[in-house]
């Protein structure tokens, strides 16, 4: 049987496709450079009527030469079309200029993961971050955060919080329901998620791990909080124990920092450290569980970032091997939540049985 035959594609689109990934550093850099240099924005700016590469060129004060080979390839790559010789912008380029999820998406894929990516053959033979040398010499991008130039930790920050910030609102009231007095955010980067908490409920206490680095910018973003504590800790020690008598453990966006047998090991610890009647709350964006098909995209992609330079070894899960690995450190799924921004919200509590 032939395996073609289920797709949709004809061999000439099929084709076609095959040239927008053999190009696709160039066209990346292309759709950039239209947007940095003002190109973009000014054939927006001319509306129907349009624009030449001449006015154009004097209007950002750049040689015309260069802006129209720009122009020119922003015809191929879809930002712009040409009617009389005359250029108009398209509704992919307004995308371009204006979608906030795009723009995270490139100043991330600019400043943080391009350079690295040229190291990801070597990264997934050697299951090292190869693609980190290019910012130093560091075991993980996490232990480099604080120390990361500007723009590569402007940008790394904004995509994490971009991701992460819309789906705090709806989070928040399927945590507090459960009432917890005591709660562990594992990984809290800058502490917005502790600081939704403790305005959330006034009775809350929270306590954020995270690496030394990471704790820095916390305290300085919850100088004025003082239900929130710091604890100091490297989740990669499989020895080292989480602060005991927790109600709630809440961990976003974090899991995904780490191997199959990392996170079970973590998952082992979290139950330790949890009340007789404690839940994990685990916020991770699923790529199987996406309602469009460009969430999906945008989160198969980040996994390499994870492969070249962050660590080596752990990606963006899908949902089903990411429960077989809830379910081998002892928990079950109490309730599952999707469609939280990109996220899906795991509550989770001790096998039926399982003593303290």
């Amino acid at each position: 049987m032939n395996h073609f035959a289920t797709e949709t594609r004809s061999a000439l689109q099929a084709r076609e496709h095959a040239q927008w990934i053999a190009f696709g550093p160039t066209v990346f850099q292309s759709a950039r450079v239209l947007c940095t240099s003002g190109i973009l924005a000014e054939v927006e700016r001319c509306g129907a009527a349009g624009t030449t590469p001449e006015e154009v060129a004097a209007m950002v004060a750049l040689p015309l030469y260069g802006v129209r080979v720009l122009m020119e390839s922003g015809l191929g790559i879809g930002l712009l079309k040409e009617h009389e010789s005359r250029y108009t912008s398209t509704k992919t380029a307004w995308f371009l200029l204006h979608d906030a999820l795009t723009r995270a998406n490139m100043n991330f894929s600019q400043d943080v993961t391009y350079e690295g990516m040229f190291e990801l053959e070597s990264a997934v033979r050697s299951g090292r971050p190869e693609g980190l040398r290019h910012f130093g010499a560091w075991p993980t991008i996490y232990a480099a955060l604080a120390e990361l130039p500007e723009p590569v930790r402007r940008s790394w920050l904004a995509y994490d919080h971009y991701y992460s910030d819309e789906s705090f609102p709806a989070a928040l009231p399927r945590v507090f329901r459960h009432a917890p007095r005591h709660l562990l955010d594992i990984g809290g980067n800058t502490g917005k998620w502790a600081r939704a908490c403790v305005t959330h409920d006034p009775a809350v206490e929270v306590t954020i791990l995270d690496l030394p680095g990471q704790l820095d910018m916390a305290r300085e973003q919850l100088r004025d909080l003082s239900r929130v504590s710091f604890a100091e800790g490297d989740l990669l020690d499989p020895a080292q124990p989480l602060p005991a008598g927790q109600d709630a453990i809440w961990m976003s966006q974090f899991l995904d920092c780490f191997s199959e047998a990392q996170i079970v090991s973590i998952l082992k610890r979290c139950e330790q450290a949890l009340t007789a009647d404690g839940r994990v709350f685990i916020l991770e964006p699923f790529w199987d569980r996406q309602r469009f098909a460009a969430a999906a995209f945008c989160l198969q992609q980040t996994s390499l970032y994870f492969t070249a330079l962050a660590n080596g070894n752990s990606q963006m899960y899908r949902s089903t091997l990411f429960l077989t690995l809830v379910d081998a450190a002892g928990f079950e799924v109490e309730e599952q939540h999707d469609g939280l921004g990109v996220h899906t919200l795991l509550v989770c509590r001790r096998k039926t049985g399982a003593t303290v």
